[in-house]
């Protein structure tokens, strides 16, 4: 199993996997063209040719980025393949000098097992809401937040926003 960056031909296996999930209820959905405009946030696993999983690493902030639109296709679970690709996102945070990642998942103990801790939301910057009016579930959120300090712990703020 190789984690790499997604590629433009990728885009379409990733937004039908997403949709997948997004379809259940387990992840906010997106759009093709989003995948696409934000295409070099996102990892991949790919087997036979095939995109098996994906992820995306979003930078927020100076010292804040999300994990979002984790996806391990069905068949491809349990092999280890979301805990590389998370291990993949925060390696890319630690390069970019990032100090905190966050999530916000129906899955909290997966993330857990990754080294994050749950927190209240109500303790993440507001700038981190921007996509909340696109869930159906909005204002109503029922996902869980996790965070994961990298660096020197500081107050997640909206501070010089």
């Amino acid at each position: 199993m190789k984690v790499e960056k997604a590629k433009i031909a990728d885009a379409s296996q990733m937004h039908k996997l997403i949709n997948e999930f997004a379809g259940k209820g387990e992840m906010l959905p997106r759009a093709l063209s989003e995948i696409y405009e934000n295409i070099r946030d996102y990892f991949v696993v790919r087997e036979g040719g095939k995109v098996v999983a994906c992820v995306a690493l979003h930078v927020s902030w100076a010292d804040l980025a999300e994990v979002k639109s984790l996806a391990v296709a069905g068949g491809s679970q349990s092999r280890g393949i979301g805990s590389s690709l998370v291990k993949t996102c925060i390696d890319e945070a630690e390069d970019l000098g990032i100090a905190t990642i966050f999530c916000l998942t129906y899955n909290p103990d997966f993330f857990e097992k990754q080294g994050f801790i749950r927190i209240d939301k109500a303790e993440l910057p507001r700038k981190v809401w921007g996509e909340c009016y696109k869930c159906p579930k909005f204002p109503d959120c029922d996902e869980v937040s996790l965070i994961v300090h990298l660096g020197p712990q500081r107050p997640l703020s909206d501070e010089s926003e």
